[in-house]
């Protein structure tokens, strides 16, 4: 049986891991604290990478801080902590207290060690991640990240608060550090953050104006230039303010980059106003509006440059200068013959489709021919005027009563929804008042909270750059807007969104709740009743308004787990089991799935089997079981339902012909099962 690392994914080993499969003659070996360990030749790696001799640093065009440095490592060191389970706060699917059965998370913790543990399993799962980081005003707390000790200290310290329970310092504008310290505390968990994120998924950041600049500069640096799409401008407010001096503040920022280039937004939907364009004048069984006939592209595009002839004024219609036929010429014959009988016919038109296309006639196509009436001009009318005056029209038309230019007609069922702009007022998603009426409306005419967002906000966004399947990330999730929003997005489209919650446990400003993580499952918890309450019948029966409430602490194992050198055989005797004494059986299967990259919305059926609590996770895909005196009985049981993994204790064997046989019964009954002991 192989043994679990039960730490979270070591940034800096995988990346030396990708250099070396694109370089593999910048990898060397250095020893570090007696042991030799892959490492990175930056010589040989700047000298692959320029095309010219290197001799000495370059000057570059960077975007750098103090600290930045360290707050690279920051994001690449891994960590020993682990997520527990926490049943007494987390709500069923159906909205039952205590239920476990939710595929959404809410996690209480430190972001940053938080995305570290999520890396492996959520690695490149997540469509969507919204964040309302401290915006750095001089009054905003920022999580205090100390680069100045050492990683074991860093380590040791992760989860530490002061004493008023704060892992948070104010970040005043007399601070020397104050963009600095923002800096450092953003930068990390964006990386970390990428990651997570799908092929096609994007970020969405909301920030104000004193940090805006700089959050666009490293967004490019983390997720690249070509991977911006927008600096959205949100009316937050719809009223002016009295006491505003200067240029009154209405909008706030939303900064958007993708995880790759190419990335669109879904539409939105149509408005009534946006529908009422179109109309049916001519009787056409579905509403249209006019629209250009030409396409851009003529020169490029000769074989759709020709003539057609207008059936009610005999002329020769071109595209205008530089542009060409929508369609095909094919498919524009079989559309002017609604009106009457066509036929293509060499015109002898070179130098007018030359003008047209902005070349010289030697370089026109010569066999492109017009499109022109076939029968005599005055019956050609007559038939098309029968056509006009009953209706309806054909796809290209004549306007003036017949007697005008060309247009075309768009379909109102073929133009789909609206796309959105950088621009979203308040009237379309919300403001920061409505925000408050929304918190005040759930808990009994108060606002526990001080600066929620609007669910309509953060629903566009799920519209925009979400399916019903997607997971939702919001890791600085204050009063738990985004899982409000995700709900009533499911709740309307019929959608199976899961969100992911990360929230620091700090101190509130309310009376009735000592966190801001209290606020927040709060508030799911009355929110997710409303709106089935609301829904009534018409609510899905899968709806799920619940959430599995996880809480960040410290590894569920003694340090002779991760250090078994720095023990003495003196100390052996205390050590039998590497287990924490406090840590139950569901805290060791969250860090077993964590350590696996098990999603930890999969299902979880207990089971118990010749004594012995088994847990099934993932319909299968994991059995663990971590009782001691295990018998053969039990693990011959777990072996035949042939799980991809199973797990143990290391100290689980009742005796030594149990581990002994443990072997032998899975190569006999499942010999592909992964067996792992912890």
């Amino acid at each position: 049986m192989d043994k679990l690392k039960m730490h979270s994914l070591d940034g800096v080993e995988r990346n030396i891991e990708l250099i070396g499969k694109l370089f593999p003659n910048a990898i060397t070996e250095v020893m570090r604290d007696g042991k030799v360990e892959h490492a990175i030749d930056f010589d040989v790696l700047r000298q692959e990478l320029s095309d010219s001799i290197v001799e000495g640093r370059e000057e570059r065009y960077q975007f750098t801080w103090p600290d930045k440095k360290k707050a690279m490592l920051a994001a690449n060191a891994p960590i020993t902590a682990t997520l527990r389970p926490v049943a007494a706060d987390s709500v069923g699917k159906d909205g039952i207290p205590g239920g476990f059965d939710s595929e959404n998370l809410y996690i209480e913790g430190d972001n940053l060690e938080v995305l570290k543990l999520l890396q492996e399993t959520y690695l490149g799962k997540v469509k969507m991640i919204y964040i309302d980081p401290p915006y750095n005003t001089g009054n905003d707390f920022v999580y205090e990240d100390d680069f100045a000790q050492s990683a074991a200290d860093y380590m040791d310290n992760s989860g530490q608060y002061d004493e008023e329970g704060n892992r948070l310092v104010t970040n005043t504008e007399s601070n020397g550090r104050f963009h600095t310290d923002w800096l450092n505390m953003v930068y990390p968990r964006l990386k970390l953050a990428k990651d997570l994120l799908t092929d096609d998924g994007a970020i969405f950041i909301s920030i104000d104006d004193n940090e805006c600049a700089n959050l666009l500069k490293i967004c490019a640096e983390v997720f690249g230039e070509s991977n911006f799409i927008a600096d959205i401008s949100w009316q937050r407010t719809y009223s002016t303010r009295n006491d505003s001096q200067g240029i009154v503040h209405e909008v706030e920022h939303i900064v958007a980059y993708s995880k790759q280039t190419g990335w669109n937004p879904a539409k939105l939907p149509r408005t009534e106003e946006m529908d009422s364009k179109y109309k049916s004048p001519d009787g056409d069984s579905v509403p249209w509006t006019s629209d250009n006939p030409f396409a851009p592209g003529a020169a490029t595009h000769q074989g759709m440059v020709y003539a057609i002839q207008h059936p009610f004024t005999g002329e020769m219609i071109y595209p205008s200068d530089r542009a060409c036929w929508r369609y095909q010429q094919d498919e524009m014959l079989k559309i002017m013959q609604g009106w009457c009988p066509y036929e293509l016919k060499n015109l002898n038109d070179e130098e007018k489709r030359a003008n047209v296309c902005g070349i010289s006639a030697n370089q026109v196509r010569p066999d492109v021919m017009g499109i022109v009436l076939a029968l005599p001009f005055e019956k050609s009318k007559k038939l098309a005027r029968k056509v006009y005056d009953k209706g309806p029209w054909p796809r290209f038309y004549f306007t003036k009563g017949s007697l005008g230019g060309i247009r075309r007609k768009t379909y109102l069922d073929s133009v789909g929804g609206k796309l959105p702009t950088n621009f979203w007022s308040y009237s379309e998603v919300g403001h920061t008042d409505e925000a408050k009426k929304e918190v005040k409306s759930l808990f009994g005419g108060t606002a526990p909270f001080d600066t929620p967002k609007p669910t309509r906000l953060l629903e566009r966004i799920l519209t925009i750059a979400t399916e019903k399947d997607s997971y939702v990330l919001d890791f600085f999730s204050g009063s738990a807007t985004t899982a409000h929003a995700v709900m009533k997005k499911n709740m309307e489209d019929d959608g199976n969104r899961k969100y992911i919650l990360v929230q620091l446990p700090e101190k509130s400003n309310s009376p009735q709740y000592a966190t801001l993580c209290e606020i927040g499952k709060e508030r799911i918890r009355r929110a997710g009743r409303k709106i089935k309450e609301e829904a009534g019948l018409t609510a899905p029966a899968d709806l799920d308004i619940g959430f599995r409430c996880l809480r960040l602490d410290e590894s569920n194992m003694k340090p002779v787990y991760y250090t078994p050198d720095e023990i003495g055989q003196q100390d052996l005797f205390s050590l039998v089991d590497n287990v924490k004494e406090d840590r139950t059986p569901e805290d060791l299967l969250f860090q077993v799935m964590l350590d696996l990259g098990v999603l930890l919305s999969s299902s979880i059926e207990v089971k118990e089997i010749a004594g012995k609590k088994v847990f099934n996770v993932a319909d299968g895909f994991l059995l663990a079981c971590f009782d001691h005196d295990v018998t053969e009985e039990t693990v011959k049981a777990i072996a035949q339902m042939k799980p991809y993994y199973a797990v143990f204790r290391d100290s689980s064997m009742a005796n030594d012909s149990v581990a002994t046989n443990f072997e032998q019964i899975f190569e006999t009954y499942s010999p592909d099962t992964v067996r792992k002991v912890l």
